[in-house]
């Protein structure tokens, strides 16, 4: 069962981002504000949820959290100032854009900045403690998917739509045969062995 809050504000706001580990297309984040009595039996960290159940979640979450915010930074930016720098910097921008300040932030994971002098705390495996990070996790998840079916039908061969960017066998084969697109990452190793990609 997961916890409502780890602090004793009522504002506190969970934060979780999705897609480091991808080749393709951006790391994007989420941050809720969940109210004091909410509850979801299905709700839990992403990777424990399916696809289906995602989807259910995102308009509930959407809908009955306090506010939220979701947001990407490109690969353009995460070749520019490291995965790690973006995927804090995508956490900053999804808490822009909260319309209610956080009193508290709750981190999923065991590295972040500080935010406007906004207490936090980083909590490993978070998202599978608290709810506010949990729900996080699935618009961060849910929305970059939506984008990454969006940019599929641009290169289909990479088959985005299924892999959302992930280096699978059979995306690592589409990069070999085809090479890279403007969307992939050119500071991750796209190649086992880079198999004399020209970057």
């Amino acid at each position: 069962m997961l916890l409502l809050n780890h602090s004793n504000y009522k504002l506190e706001c969970g934060t979780d981002e999705a897609g480091r580990g991808c080749l393709a297309g951006p790391v994007t984040a989420a941050a809720v504000i969940l109210p004091c009595d909410f509850e979801n039996l299905i709700l839990n960290d992403s990777k424990q949820v399916s696809e289906k159940k995602r989807a259910l979640l995102k308009p509930i979450i959407e809908k009955q959290a306090l506010c939220f915010g979701v947001a990407h930074v490109f690969q353009e930016e995460i070749d520019t100032i490291n995965i790690l720098n973006a995927s804090i910097l995508a956490m900053h921008y999804s808490i822009d854009k909260l319309n209610k300040t956080p009193e508290f932030i709750i981190i999923d994971g065991n590295k972040f900045k500080p935010y406007k002098n906004i207490p936090f705390e980083t909590i490993i495996k978070g998202d599978g403690k608290y709810l506010s990070i949990a729900a996080a996790s699935i618009l961060a998840k849910t929305h970059r998917d939506l984008y990454m079916e969006k940019i599929h039908e641009e290169f289909p061969m990479y088959n985005w739509k299924q892999n959302k960017g992930y280096p699978t066998k059979e995306h690592r084969a589409a990069i070999k045969k085809y090479g890279i697109t403007k969307y992939h990452r050119k500071t991750f190793r796209l190649l086992p062995e880079q198999l004399k990609l020209e970057l």
